[in-house]
């Protein structure tokens, strides 16, 4: 048997779909983009959603409209979670920003509030909240903490489309929020991300920075920028540094496919988790995610804690050879790779539980459709480990 991170979502309906844009002739971005950014917006309740090639551009994108409407000032300091993937902090680098990297809370692997509290400081202008494998930050706490120290609050939920903090979207809550829809995510376009918030200038500034800078993709009632009466002079016609961050349209096509299908998989993902939680309940020496709100379980986790703590690296030898994929538990404790030199960051304090999830850490797939049968061969596996010790 194999149990791999993730399954194909993919059936005829994305196949028509790929095929509609080849008979179309039309395959850069074009009206499957729009109307899938229509279609996001409006199942994910926010006013505006703009369509980048990837996550890692969703999160370019959303730093860069803040930057370039002065809404956050270059130099300005940015709390990260330890623990998240790396294009998380590289626009923020790339942008001029401090980042002070927090904790993270070992049950739930979001940012720790207590530790968000000690790294306020006067130079504190933004929290860019992570919500991990599928699994929400404590909302109510983040938002009051920064209403009251007049602090931006943004959302990386690359990992966690479709879950739910009281009712509310993840990813719809902060100014910003940024998807993912690569291959392995919850939803698969090929390549593909989305940034959704309700600030029209912001959505505004964005289309212009996906595209180069130009004025060309503005609404004719821009508040950033007053459009001539030219289409010729518009064509060519810069007002931000910008980047080329387009999707292609068959990506378009096929989110617009996947969306018709999104809520069912991700109830087959919730169902999934919860036989696998049942299953984990017996190990008192491995912790797993402690959920917050509804989860939208990208993976499951897998902490090692006491008599199995220095026990990972066989773990991982062994279901690797047992054709069970896995990997670490994001980046692990981010400052601890080498890619941290070229950042300007600080560490306010020690941060025990991203150490943790580093040295003993580890994820495996959940999928889109029910996967019950794997789970039951990785505790097979996971059973013949643990009486072999």
């Amino acid at each position: 048997m194999e149990y791999k991170l993730c399954d194909n979502p993919w059936n005829n309906e994305e196949i028509k779909a790929i095929q509609s844009v080849i008979e179309s002739g039309m395959y850069t971005m074009g009206e499957n983009v729009a109307q899938y950014e229509k279609k996001f917006a409006e199942h994910f309740g926010t006013q505006y959603a703009v369509m980048v090639s990837s996550g890692s551009a969703a999160n370019l994108l959303a730093i860069s409209a803040l930057v370039y409407s002065n809404r956050l000032k270059r130099g300005a300091e940015v709390i990260v979670p330890a623990v998240s993937w790396s294009t998380t902090y590289a626009p923020l680098e790339q942008f001029g920003m401090k980042l002070c990297f927090v904790d993270i809370d070992k049950n739930t692997l979001n940012l720790s509030i207590e530790n968000v509290k000690h790294a306020i400081n006067p130079n504190t202008k933004m929290i860019f909240a992570v919500n991990l494998l599928g699994n929400s930050n404590e909302y109510d706490e983040l938002t009051r903490i920064c209403k009251e120290n007049d602090i931006i609050l943004i959302e990386d939920n690359c990992e966690s489309l479709g879950a739910k903090y009281k009712g509310k979207y993840l990813g719809t809550i902060g100014l910003l929020g940024t998807f993912s829809t690569f291959y392995s995510h919850h939803m698969c376009t090929m390549e593909g991300g989305m940034v959704v918030t309700e600030d029209k200038q912001l959505y505004e500034y964005m289309l212009a920075i996906r595209a180069h800078g130009w004025t060309r993709n503005l609404p004719a009632d821009s508040t950033i920028y007053e459009k001539k009466n030219d289409p010729f002079y518009e064509s060519f016609n810069f007002i931000v540094p910008g980047y080329n961050l387009r999707p292609l349209d068959m990506e378009g096509a096929i989110g617009l496919a996947q969306l018709k299908k999104i809520d069912k998989m991700i109830e087959n993902r919730q169902s999934n988790a919860k036989y696998f939680l049942d299953k984990m309940k017996k190990y008192t020496n491995i912790r797993t995610q402690k959920e917050i709100g509804q989860s939208s379980w990208f993976g499951f986790s897998i902490v090692l804690t006491e008599d199995l703590a220095d026990k990972r690296s066989d773990l991982v030898s062994i279901l690797r050879a047992a054709n069970i994929e896995c990997r670490p538990i994001v980046a692990g404790n981010f400052t601890r790779n080498p890619v941290i030199k070229y950042m300007d960051y600080v560490i306010p304090e020690r941060l025990v539980n991203a150490d943790e999830i580093h040295d003993h850490g580890l994820f495996i797939g959940n999928h889109s459709c029910n996967n019950n049968t794997q789970v039951d061969y990785f505790i097979t596996v996971l059973d013949s480990f643990i009486s072999s010790l």
